[in-house]
């Protein structure tokens, strides 16, 4: 298995590249640059690029509503150039509060624009004269919903690789679906191997049974946090207060994507909990409301005899890529945390 790790958003890009020099040393894989509402995500990429040399880049996530199809194929055509082909470009469809609450742009019929932009994408990498009609982008634009003055034109560039993998991430039976049809790999949030094939399971099959087999073996990105030692259980805590925000703060009632997977998971009357004591401001209650087998089971938290058995549990389910979350007291601790992963994969 690969070893990932993703980046703190909230951080300085200087700090963090140092850091990331040392992590690729202890044996890291692949950094994953998000892009929430904070820096943009591309700045970071290309200083990461000049200040790495083995481990691959990827974008996680872009967001889908925030950039042009052309432009999106333009940024991963340019970070893979300057990485050396090192790219890996992950898209996501983000969530309604960020999308027309930060960008105001409106959130409607992600699996479909998706589905679309991966296809320009691939066109303009390849370095067709694009022409482009989908249901929702166009190139050239019209004649009646422009100018007239639009021209198909291609890449002028020769990129590093005319097939830069792509990732998605995504948690709806529809999005992983599609996932497994059309993408090189997919990004699922709190996967919990024991459960992963009865929630996703069919999804899976059903995007794969489509899929081309040109596009060669599919990768499961998972996200698990990670601390390996003897005396590190209380660190569950900080797992247990990122499940608490996200199945009670991310979206309405009826309207979380999070708290439906913590129920199709089996833990519905847990989630119900949690997001009423979350939306009644009452964080610490909802934090506590979260299940010791559901915060252990998406973690690589424990000894290392217990990580490794975690470890031998994600593989079996399908899991590729350890995209994991380091807890420790400092960089060095971080590094220490990926060398003694490394040992275990």
């Amino acid at each position: 298995m690969r070893i990932g790790l993703s980046i703190n958003y909230a951080g300085g890009f200087k700090e963090i590249a140092a850091e990331v020099a040392d992590l690729e040393r202890a044996g890291l894989d692949i950094v994953f640059v998000p892009e929430a509402y904070s820096f943009d995500a591309v700045s970071a990429l290309g200083y990461l690029a000049a200040r790495t040399e083995r481990v691959q880049l990827a974008s996680g996530i872009l967001q889908l509503f925030t950039r042009t199809p052309t432009l999106t194929a333009m940024t991963a055509a340019g970070l893979d150039n300057v990485s050396d082909g090192r790219f890996i470009l992950g898209l996501g469809a983000s969530g309604p509060q960020v999308i027309e609450g930060f960008h105001g742009v409106r959130y409607d019929s992600p699996i479909g624009r998706t589905r679309e932009v991966v296809e320009i994408c691939r066109k303009v990498w390849r370095r067709e004269r694009l022409e482009y009609a989908g249901k929702y982008y166009t190139m050239p634009l019209p004649p009646e919903q422009g100018t007239g003055l639009g021209k198909a034109l291609k890449l002028i560039n020769h990129p590093v690789r005319d097939r830069i993998p792509v990732f998605l991430a995504a948690l709806g039976p529809k999005n992983v679906a599609l996932a497994a049809e059309i993408a090189d790999g997919w990004q699922p949030m709190f996967y919990l191997p024991e459960k992963a094939h009865d929630v996703w399971g069919g999804a899976l099959a059903e995007g794969s049974a489509a899929r081309d087999p040109g596009l060669g073996e599919f990768d499961v990105y998972v996200g698990p946090v990670l601390a390996i030692g003897e005396n590190v259980d209380h660190l569950l805590e900080l797992v247990k207060a990122n499940l608490a925000l996200y199945i009670g703060g991310m979206g309405a009632k009826g309207k979380n994507f999070y708290h439906a997977l913590a129920t199709q998971y089996g833990f519905g009357a847990e989630a119900d909990r949690i997001q009423e004591l979350y939306l009644a401001g009452r964080k610490d209650e909802a934090t506590k409301a979260v299940p010791d087998a559901l915060a252990r089971g998406i973690s690589l938290i424990g000894p290392k005899s217990f990580v490794a058995e975690r470890i031998a549990a994600f593989a079996e389910a399908g899991a590729t890529v350890l995209n994991v979350v380091p807890v420790a007291e400092d960089a060095a601790g971080r590094v220490k945390q990926i060398e003694m992963l490394r040992a275990l994969v």
